[in-house]
């Protein structure tokens, strides 16, 4: 919340008299000195990270009530929110306690300015805007940080004040880990208090936030003298030493406890003598009250119906809500409200809402309900709950604390939650929902189809967990309906693919392909084969593959369905794997299958053969223009559709670059960038665009951009985890850069440190990863080493019929390790790659292919090679290409006049392409030619 004057908790007066808080001075004064670093002159205020810790009861909240004030003083704009128990299970929990009353008070202009493009996916994860479709968790955070940082930006100073982080929800703790990394650049304090409490799931979130705090107090028990401070302002000044030695005793020090147990005392009517030391420890039993039979005694029956019902809402109760759920009227309720907060039970907040006085009473209270009272009242809660507009996002974790009974509504509850956890990036939530509605269970017919939605619900961030889900969902005796099935199948072999087992998802859609009778399911079957097959690194019959692929191609032109594909805007009908789910549910979204889809994708698939295969140009630019409508990716090709996923139009992408058509491939990646930042994509789908965009920007010249292109797409990879495709392609991508840029030490040590190299994954690498790994053996000068790695590279590249000499350029590079030993072979090598590089038709493989034959020459031939070479780049857009060869042509022309012109224009190129190492080479065979 954000606040003016806060509310201030019971436990905030927990070892304070007089208004002053004991012991807690050094605290106090660290809060003040982070406040006034925060509220420095105009433009020096800087954030830091704050962190209280301790035991329950030492008063780390009354700690956190004196910050909140001394920053609201320092005007401060203060945001706070405090982690419920009973809440930890409701995403955004914590996030929406920050940031929701200050976002619903801004007007529009301000809104508009704050969000900026994402209030699409910040708006439902902070309860402004209702579910929509499913977001990736990361572009949740990552908008969170921009709405953050733009309130702090627009609200400076920002206090972000929590209290009990250890009961922070995931997803709030998640994104709180990453904005404290962000705290010292912005005028914004993180202040947190937390007992080391922290669930097993979240320890490595505690040891990272913990680890990052500038000021870090761990809150002791209170020195005798303290406590007898206490005892005396309580009970007087009459207390005997005795007595208050004897308190202190007996809550070892304890705020909380001390206080509890004084007003245990006081409503006893106990004189603070030596001679009443026998009954404090009887009492500060009593005081910490964790029995039915102590709650009771003292507020009654009634009261104690009233305060269980309170426990279940968590941190902010509403009044009316609990009364509902305990089934009380508004008198009784009432009544009950006043017998607990005259016992110190409940307390009252800003807007008419309710609070324990303290988690540990919260606590108590929840455990002193029986059993069978305690599953009965969830039950009752979730129906309440939701009754009273707060959505199933709330009454969901209610459902999850109930007993199974088979109850198909329940069942259909939590799957329709699961889907609006999804829809504010909490997977975990859902699935959560979706295993409590395994274990219902659901009816027989149901459960396979509740299986698919636990499965699909992690194929954005648990690969693994996808693969064992869908496999139950198919091996379920009573089975998913056809176009699920095909849809359940095709994720299956997304997430087989996406760890590194391309070879499985091609087998897994070969064998369904074969038990499904023949329509559109099975054809989308055959091309997903097709799709997975491609992208193995080593095939057996690969040759073979392309001829079916071709067969198949025709075989579909023939085939008469009644499906069409509308284009990029209008909509489609369906046919499997869209449409409505079961339950009444949205199938998965985005998908569009269409026999135009079809053959959309197969005519990507034959594109892309024919790219890698080195087939010319034309040929692939025909079929990848008729995989285009009007020039657009049609819609079944989108970059968000799930019908086929991003590797198609990303490889019809990367044909048109290795074809030099990089107006259609920038055309492409820009619009994948565009549709993944709008759709809240920040995962693997984000850093593959960044891949594609960090590729084009290579292949174009513009070395410097590529590099921070790919590393971004390799800080997104490294989030996934190590061995995913992407971290293969980015680490592979970005050390070729870093080596082009001048700078093969990091290069080298990029590729150590990520162990780019053997074994290589199953699938292929962008650039080829065998044939990368030995340029790098060559450029550090293991020649022996780089001949091995690349001879076997191209010999399984021949055998899989891959002739693309720009995606996997070997035999140039191979002709140059083996030269200084084997000169003929070198040059029979350096020849067949001119051969290949011209049957293809671009010119700038052509260009490279001369290029690399030139250095295997005596230099009056290598003048010749890249003279050639020169008037083919100059045509393509291979820009760093083209400065190489300048400069090596300035060089083999030696004492020539052209050779100055040359050099200069390989220095100006190179210069422009941030090739530094490049460039100081030509400066300085310039400088030598002027001073020779």
């Amino acid at each position: 919340m954000a606040e003016g004057e806060p509310a201030v908790r019971g436990d905030g007066e927990a070892g304070r008299d007089g208004g002053r808080l004991h012991e807690r001075e050094a605290e106090i004064r660290s809060a003040g000195e982070a406040v006034g670093a925060l509220t420095g002159p105009a433009g020096t205020g800087h954030g830091e990270l704050l962190v209280y810790t301790g035991a329950a009861g030492l008063g780390k909240t009354a700690v956190l009530t004196e910050v909140r004030r001394e920053a609201k003083r320092a005007g401060c704009t203060v945001l706070f929110a405090r982690g419920g128990e009973r809440q930890r299970h409701e995403p955004f929990h914590v996030v929406r306690q920050l940031v929701q009353p200050v976002l619903a008070a801004l007007s529009d202009e301000e809104r508009t300015q704050v969000f900026g493009r994402w209030e699409d996916i910040v708006g439902p994860a902070v309860g402004l805007l209702p579910p929509g479709g499913q977001l990736d968790p990361q572009g949740v955070r990552d908008g969170l940080d921009f709405v953050l940082t733009r309130l702090v930006q627009r609200r400076p100073p920002v206090a972000v004040i929590v209290d009990d982080l250890h009961w922070a929800d995931p997803e709030s703790l998640g994104w709180l880990a990453g904005f404290a990394v962000r705290a010292r650049e912005l005028p914004a304090l993180l202040v947190l208090a937390c007992r080391d409490e922290f669930p097993d799931d979240a320890l490595t979130l505690q040891r990272g936030l913990l680890g990052r705090a500038g000021r870090r107090h761990e809150l002791r028990p209170l020195q005798p003298a303290s406590v007898a401070h206490l005892v005396r302002a309580a009970l007087g000044e009459q207390a005997e030493d005795a007595f208050c030695r004897h308190v202190w005793a007996v809550t070892g020090g304890n705020p909380y406890e001390t206080t509890a147990l004084l007003r245990e005392v006081a409503d006893q009517r106990l004189d603070p003598v030596e001679e009443s030391t026998g009954q404090l420890r009887e009492l500060a039993a009593g005081a910490r009250g964790m029995t039915l039979r102590h709650w009771l005694d003292k507020i009654g029956p009634t009261a104690v119906q009233f305060a269980w019902a309170a426990s279940m809402l968590g941190t902010d109760i509403r009044p009316d809500l609990a009364a509902v759920i305990c089934a009380q009227g508004p008198d009784a309720a009432a009544e009950s409200v006043r017998q607990l907060r005259r016992h110190g039970v409940l307390t009252s907040t800003p807007g008419g809402r309710l609070e324990f006085v303290h988690p540990l009473v919260a606590t108590s209270v929840y455990q002193s309900m029986p059993p069978a009272t305690r599953t009965g009242m969830h039950g009752v809660a979730a129906v309440e709950t939701e009754n009273a507009g707060l959505g199933l996002l709330t009454a969901s974790r209610h459902l999850l604390e109930t007993l199974p009974d088979g109850d198909g509504e329940i069942v259909g509850k939590l799957r329709r939650a699961a889907r609006e956890h999804l829809a504010i990036g909490a997977p975990e939530a859902a699935q959560r929902c979706l295993r409590r509605a395994i274990s219902e269970p659901p009816a027989d017919e149901d459960r396979a189809a509740v299986l698919y939605e636990l499965g699909c619900s992690a194929l954005l961030t648990d690969p693994a967990t996808t693969v064992n889900q869908l496999r139950l969902a198919l091996a379920d005796p009573y089975g998913l309906d056809p176009g699920l099935r095909v849809d359940a199948i095709f994720r299956l072999a997304q997430a087989l693919a996406h760890s590194n087992r391309v070879g499985e998802a091609a087998a897994v859609c070969a064998e369904e392909a074969a038990r499904t009778l023949p329509g559109p399911g099975r054809l989308r079957l055959d091309v997903a084969h097709f799709m997975f097959a491609a992208f193995q690194s080593e095939d057996a019959d690969g040759p073979g593959r392309s001829r079916r692929l071709e067969d198949f191609d025709r075989m579909l032109a023939t085939v008469g369905l009644a499906f069409s594909d509308t284009g990029a805007d209008g909509p489609a009908r369906t046919a499997a794997g869209t449409g409505t789910g079961a339950d009444g549910g949205a199938a998965p979204a985005g998908g569009v299958f269409e026999h135009d889809g079809l053959a959309h994708a197969v005519a990507v698939l034959r594109c892309w053969d024919l790219t890698l295969r080195g087939a010319h140009r034309d040929e692939a630019m025909v079929l990848a223009e008729s995989a285009l409508k009007d020039g657009r990716l049609p819609r079944s090709l989108g970059w968000t559709n799930t019908t086929w996923g991003f590797e198609l139009p990303g490889i019809l992408g990367i044909s048109y670059l290795y074809a030099d058509r990089v107006d259609r491939a920038e055309e492409l990646f820009t619009e994948a960038v565009r549709a993944y930042e709008v759709a809240g994509w920040s995962g693997g789908h984000l850093g593959f665009a960044y891949l594609l965009t960090g590729m084009l920007r290579f292949r174009c010249g513009a070395l410097a951009e590529a590099e921070d292109y790919l590393r971004r797409a390799l800080r997104l990879a490294e989030r996934i985890g190590p061995g995913v495709p992407l971290h293969w392609d980015a680490v592979g991508a970005l050390a070729e850069t870093l080596a082009a840029r001048g700078r093969l030490p990091e290069a080298l040590e990029l590729a150590r440190r990520h162990a780019f190299g053997p074994p290589y994954p199953t699938v292929m690498v962008l650039p080829d990863a065998p044939t990368l790994y030995g340029r790098l053996l060559l450029a550090r000068g293991d020649a022996p080493g780089a001949a091995a790695t690349l001879a076997a590279a191209g010999e399984a590249l021949d055998a899989r019929g891959w002739r693309n000499t720009v995606w996997a350029p070997w035999l140039g590079h191979l002709a140059r390790a083996v030269a200084p030993d084997e000169p003929e072979r070198a040059r029979e090598l350096a020849e067949e790659a001119v051969r290949r590089a011209r049957r293809s038709g671009t010119d700038s493989a052509v260009g490279s292919a001369l290029r690399l034959g030139a250095a295997v020459h005596d230099r009056p031939r290598a003048a010749e090679l890249l003279t050639e070479a020169v008037r083919h780049l100059e045509r393509s857009p291979a820009r760093y290409e083209h400065a190489i060869a300048l400069v090596d042509l300035g060089e083999a022309l030696g004492a020539a006049p052209a050779a100055r012109t040359a050099l200069a224009q390989g220095l100006e190129l190179a210069t422009h392409c941030g090739a530094d190492a490049l460039a100081a080479r030509a400066g300085g065979l310039l400088h030598a030619a002027a001073t020779g």
